[in-house]
């Protein structure tokens, strides 16, 4: 292995081992390339990332290597890092990673931290939630082609309620929307939304998409994770190289002009910079556009009224109020003939 180098990264001085081995097999990428991948996306990086928690899922072999989900900053952090405290569906807590600034992420990458997984609060504020975000997860059978029109779907049909959605790639087969809140709602007030933002594209495009939290009831369509919006969970983060991909794909910001032509694949750490630098920031104008959460609301407001229960929440948290059972249709119990 190649001796460790020590970058000055805006006046902190962070140490990366072994910055020759490869990370990434399909092109030979190191993790040297990739801390360079980081710091070209550095500016839209920190405008979505600064300042939120961060779940570390570490490969230190790169990708296709052993890897694990890591939310507590190890004691031997330097006594520079900033964490904050979060909390487990089940109350446990962690002191977290704080994405303060570029020299915080270049310290987790050193670690093998080939992306990160994002809480959607900032850690000065965790009891407030600042962005809705529609996961689009595309059931088996579902091509790419058909998630992109769930896309265009749900942002015609939040355009419709006065609200404005951005587009990623998940850095999978997926596609992520998001929303940027007024800082008013908590997370359970968010998942309601998303829970109702799903119902309703169900309804509309009930062949496409779907709001089945049960898997065996989904068939070939788009599946609306609305309990990615649950208390305490987190998104893979935009400009993040997605996880154990030897292409090092990155979860890629677009604009909307961009969705039709876009081969997720494509984007990765050797091409991103390049078409950053030519396009810029397509999610530029989403931080200073905070829209109001009540549009759902009022949805959920309403499908409550219709007798409809919340949807099912996934089994790591406890039951909650006016949740149906938590158990799949075909392994419920029938009711017995008299």
């Amino acid at each position: 292995m190649s001796d460790p180098v020590v970058l000055d990264v805006d006046g902190t001085e962070v140490p990366i081992s072994s910055p020759d081995k490869v990370f990434f097999a399909e092109r030979g990428e190191t993790k040297l390339d990739l801390v360079r991948y980081y710091r070209a996306v550095s500016g839209p990086l920190l405008t979505t990332l600064g300042g939120r928690p961060l779940l570390m899922e570490r490969h230190p072999s790169g990708a296709g290597g052993k890897s694990w989900f890591q939310k507590r900053v190890p004691t031997s952090a330097p006594p520079w890092l900033r964490t904050t405290v979060v909390r487990t569906p089940n109350g446990t807590t962690a002191d977290a990673l704080v994405a303060a600034d570029l020299a915080h992420v270049l310290w987790a990458v050193n670690l093998g931290c080939l992306g990160f997984h994002v809480w959607p609060f900032h850690a000065g504020s965790p009891e407030v939630v600042d962005e809705l975000r529609v996961d689009l997860d595309p059931s088996p059978g579902v091509t790419f082609d058909g998630v992109r029109q769930a896309a265009f779907a749900a942002r015609e049909f939040l355009a419709e309620l006065d609200m404005r959605a951005h587009v990623k790639t998940t850095g999978s087969r997926g596609l992520h929307l998001y929303v940027r809140l007024e800082p008013r709602w908590d997370s359970y007030q968010v998942r309601a939304a998303a829970v109702a933002l799903a119902r309703a594209l169900q309804r509309r495009h009930p062949t496409l998409i779907t709001a089945e939290w049960w898997k065996e009831e989904r068939g070939s369509r788009v599946f609306v994770d609305y309990n990615q919006n649950a208390p305490h969970r987190t998104v893979f983060g935009a400009w993040c190289v997605a996880r154990p991909r030897p292409g090092g794909q990155v979860s890629t910001p677009l604009a909307w002009e961009e969705l039709p032509g876009v081969v997720p694949d494509e984007l990765t750490l050797a091409t991103v910079p390049a078409r950053l630098a030519q396009r810029d920031d397509p999610w530029a104008a989403m931080w200073s556009d905070p829209q109001s959460l009540e549009p759902l609301l009022e949805l959920s407001r309403r499908d409550l009224a219709d007798g409809l229960m919340d949807a099912p929440w996934p089994p790591v948290y406890p039951k909650q109020p006016n949740e149906p059972p938590r158990v799949a249709p075909s392994r419920a119990r029938k009711p017995t003939e008299s």
